[in-house]
């Protein structure tokens, strides 16, 4: 007879032979359910933001915080590396991070349901808090977040009892799983789908198609005869940049949607008649005009690409400030965007600049939306950060002194004048050997580019030509056939202004103020 413990143990050998083993379909299920349970609570906070805004989405929400988180160092790298589609990585990240939270949450509720329900919980209240601290948050935004936890928790413990029940016998538990599961992801793609769809209610897109611009009062002149070479010379940069192609920097991860027969620009502040003014006052005035200026973006690296030319249709910015009689201390206007947003524009310049503008029409239509519909400032010879504020809605004259802007804040410095600028657009890195055409754009807001120079490894610099003018606000291309022998050859470019002030050479990164540095490019000839 065998002893009492041995009884025992094969006992127990024989009902583990009789039951399936579960342990590995339970982790992945568990995980599953971490999964399914963060999908519908998204769908939801989608659904409800579809009623509540856009904007309070909880993905938008934590991407916004996490902008607003960003170190300056990771913010330029984001945006070197992947240009205007920074904000789809970010959102995309926020997404993984979600997805691994999910993964995290199933787990610990397979063995401890309260930790699940607490992981889920507190999903929903980071996006809460990140929508109410938002620059334009109010507590109703955190409604979407809310109930996104409400729904994750409710379809955590609705799963959980299928768990289990896989673990007790697999073939009656899958099945309860799998229905559970279909039923999830169903209410999640239901609830994601209508939100989206509901959001499309804010969207300004066919308000837009429907605006009918004022004809300018005062016209851009007309391009001189050759000015723009981009057919001539193949990869040539265009002298007009299309709205599609115009480089876009913000730090808006859902796009604002203003409606332009409800929007107005407030003016306050130190000013003698704080006011308002609406789209249509805009459109109706005397002054409109149509100016082609480049705008230039602080983050662009010496032979960037943050860098565009348009046709803007606007009022000036100077005759429109004084009719609201700013006063002499202002020394900065504070320009508020409708997603919290603040550019801080030196007063100075956008009254004594004579093309600085509200604008509303870019290259002979309204403003796309991701740029800035219905209005945006253009003050020429200032980088973005400092002058071209999009989704305007308001105007606070002050100063330097009294509040510090978005960047600002950040370290960047408070005027931000555009440096003197040239960049080498063709060759990009290889060529045939003999004659080669080495082209590209200059700009020098105010004054103009007045020379181009072209080095190729350590010989002489040679002059390039220069298309005709078109005016000093509008970068001018340039071009200068070389000869280039088999092998590898350094291309250098720099630019001297009408104030015979040259470019310099020496090399500094975007921050605090713009980058400098003569560009250069390795060719491989062939």
């Amino acid at each position: 007879m065998n002893p009492p413990a041995l009884d025992h143990e094969a006992a127990n050998h024989e009902a583990a032979q009789r039951e399936p083993r579960v342990v590995g379909t339970g982790r992945a299920t568990a995980a599953l359910t971490g999964v399914l349970s963060a999908a519908v609570a998204l769908g939801v906070g989608e659904l409800a933001a579809g009623v509540v805004g856009s904007s309070s989405s909880p993905v938008v929400a934590v991407s916004d915080a996490a902008v607003r988180a960003t170190p300056e160092g990771l913010k330029e790298f984001a945006i070197a590396t992947f240009g205007a589609a920074d904000k789809a990585v970010l959102v995309g990240g926020v997404l993984v991070v979600v997805l691994l939270w999910a993964v995290g949450t199933g787990l610990a509720a397979r063995r401890r349901p309260a930790a699940g329900v607490v992981a889920v919980g507190l999903f929903g209240l980071l996006g809460a808090v990140a929508a109410v601290t938002g620059p334009t948050g109010s507590p109703l935004d955190a409604v979407p977040s809310v109930l996104a936890g409400i729904a994750g928790v409710g379809v955590l413990l609705a799963l959980l009892p299928r768990l289990q029940a896989l673990a007790a016998g697999p073939d009656p538990g899958r099945r309860g799983v799998l229905l559970a599961g279909g039923a999830a992801l169903g209410a999640a793609v239901v609830a994601g789908g209508g939100g989206l769809v509901l959001q499309r209610r804010f969207a300004v897109a066919d308000a837009r198609e429907d605006l009918v611009l004022p004809d300018p009062t005062d016209p851009a002149p007309a391009l001189p005869d050759g000015a723009d070479l981009a057919g001539a010379v193949d990869g040539l940069t265009p002298l007009l940049t299309s709205a599609d192609d115009f480089y876009r920097v913000d730090t808006a991860i859902s796009v604002p949607q203003l409606d332009p027969s409800t929007w107005a620009l407030s003016v306050t502040g130190m000013v003698d008649r704080p006011g308002s003014i609406t789209l249509a006052q805009l459109f109706a005035r005397p002054d409109v005009v149509e100016r082609d200026i480049t705008l230039t973006c602080v983050s662009n690296e010496v032979g960037g690409t943050l860098a565009g030319s348009a046709r803007w249709l606007g009022v000036p910015l100077g005759p429109l400030l004084r009719e609201f009689g700013v006063q002499s201390g202002a020394d900065q206007l504070l320009c508020r965007s409708s997603d919290g947003m603040t550019i801080g524009t030196p007063t100075r310049a956008a009254l004594e600049v004579p093309d600085a503008m509200l604008a509303f029409g870019m290259n002979g239509a309204p403003l796309p939306v991701e740029h800035g519909f219905p209005v945006r400032m253009v003050v020429p010879g200032l980088y973005g950060y400092v002058s071209a504020c999009k989704w305007l809605t308001g105007i606070e004259a002050t100063t330097f002194d009294a509040q510090d802007a978005y960047w600002v804040q950040r370290g960047w410095a408070a005027e931000g004048p555009i440096r003197i600028a040239s960049r080498i657009d063709t060759p990009v890195s290889d060529a045939a050997a003999g004659t080669v055409v080495v082209a590209g754009v200059a700009w020098a807001q105010g004054t103009g580019i007045d020379l181009v120079e072209v080095r190729v490894d350590d010989g002489e610099w040679r002059r390039a030509e220069l298309a005709p003018e078109a005016t000093v606000d509008l970068w001018r291309q340039w071009y200068l056939p070389v000869q280039l022998r088999s092998g590898e050859h350094q291309v250098s470019v720099r630019a001297t202004d009408a104030d015979g002030r040259r470019q310099p050479e020496e090399q500094a990164p975007p921050f605090p103020s713009g980058a400098t540095g003569w560009h250069t490019i390795t060719v491989d000839v062939a």
